[in-house]
């Protein structure tokens, strides 16, 4: 059995296969999954897991070396934009890397994850609770 964090097998295999740049987006219940990547359905029910519970064990497992959010974001939800600049900046402290943030309008989001090795769906139920990853390199 794993001794980290992460105890999804598909979640753990899709984070194992990641190159350089490639992304992995989490999202709330409520965002449009596209043909293509594969979809990871971890929602029980309004809220488990949330976002951030989804964000911090697949952080921890992963080398984040950019992420792009939703402009709304900022407005809409706040507190949880919050929550995400502090994980993100949490992960650097302890990467020993600066990760580059980028806003994008929503619309230009949903076409983004198009371009994700793997979709994320949380059982957040607020919105734009939405992240892209992207994949850095340890060395």
């Amino acid at each position: 059995m794993k001794k980290g964090a992460l105890l999804n097998s598909v979640v753990s295999a899709v984070i194992a296969q990641l190159g350089h740049t490639d992304t992995v987006t989490i999202g709330d219940a409520g965002l449009p999954i596209p043909q293509g990547p594969l979809r990871i359905d971890l929602a029980l029910t309004h809220g488990i897991p949330s976002f951030m519970q989804v964000l911090e064990t697949v952080s921890e497992e992963m080398q984040v070396e950019h992420a792009v959010l939703a402009e709304e974001v900022k407005q809409h939800n706040a507190a949880l934009h919050q929550a995400m600049l502090a994980q993100l900046e949490k992960l650097q402290q302890r990467q020993g890397n600066i990760i580059a943030i980028e806003y994008i309008p929503h619309d230009a989001f949903k076409q983004r994850t198009r371009q994700s090795q793997a979709v994320i769906r949380s059982g957040e139920c607020s919105p734009y609770a939405n992240v892209i990853l992207g994949a850095g390199v340890t060395f």
